[in-house]
């Protein structure tokens, strides 16, 4: 997809860029079967007669997405039928797992790729996210926009290109920041969803952060986004669909679990 146009004027992305785009959070490739042959004859019935033999039971799919429970599942629109799951350990962890799922005709939700090792803030996450807290919002949040240093990937979602997703400098641990901006995706947390992931309108003001993305993981904790190795973004960016209003599911997996 080419990238889009009439962007906003031109900006200076840092090293902290994630701390200043992300001072600073919404989630399928289902797999097809093939049709079963048809039979010789007419499938036994089960009458519950001694000797009748019983069919194989169905492989369970489950119909809740696995880890969110009822509580978070109703900040799920309706309409949604692709969910990337992100699972911290705790409110103070900056590791997480990332799961993409999707759901089928039926209603049920099945894995579509992963689980992937992810990072997230450096100080874990947060229901009240502040600039400059150093933690991620938890939350359900829409996945619309996607962007990126590099040429498009072969992504569904609208594509930005743009030198300007250049950064540098290191991170927590001392590790290079170099390349962690080659791909992004928006993730809707006081921002206008639409736009590219440039863009700097905070619809909630600037003391609640914005900028968060999910990007290139750079081998550390970040100051709110969350990050996926390099091939995983790759993945995930040919994977989300704008027709399945996908969105991320993200925080500690008990705040999930509720």
């Amino acid at each position: 997809m080419s990238a889009r146009k009439g962007r906003p004027g031109p900006r200076v992305l840092t090293a902290a860029v994630c701390a200043t785009l992300a001072l600073v959070g919404y989630v399928n490739v289902s797999s097809e079967e093939p049709a079963p042959r048809p039979s010789p004859r007419p499938a036994a019935q089960n009458t519950g007669a001694a000797g009748s033999s019983a069919s194989a039971a169905p492989v369970p799919v489950p119909a809740a997405l696995p880890g969110v429970g009822p509580l978070t599942r109703t900040r799920i629109p309706d309409g949604t039928t692709q969910a990337l799951v992100v699972t911290g350990g705790d409110r103070n962890s900056n590791t997480s797992t990332a799961i993409l799922y999707e759901q089928d005709a039926t209603g049920h939700w099945r894995r579509a790729a992963g689980p992937w090792a992810a990072h997230n803030a450096l100080r874990g996450w947060t229901t009240d996210h502040r600039a400059g807290d150093l933690r991620t919002p938890i939350g359900v949040f829409g996945l619309g926009d996607a962007g990126g240093r590099l040429p498009d990937p072969g992504a569904r979602l609208p594509y930005d290109q743009d030198e300007e997703f250049a950064t540098s400098g290191v991170g927590f641990l001392g590790e290079p920041l170099e390349g962690s901006f080659d791909y992004v995706v928006a993730i809707d947390y006081n921002r206008v969803p639409g736009r590219t992931p440039l863009d700097k309108n905070r619809p909630l003001g600037l003391a609640k952060g914005g900028g968060v993305w999910i990007h290139v993981d750079h081998g550390g904790p970040t100051q709110a986004c969350v990050s996926l190795p390099r091939d995983d973004m790759r993945e995930l960016l040919r994977a989300l669909s704008p027709d399945r209003e996908p969105v991320v599911v993200m925080g500690p997996a008990a705040d999930l679990a509720r």
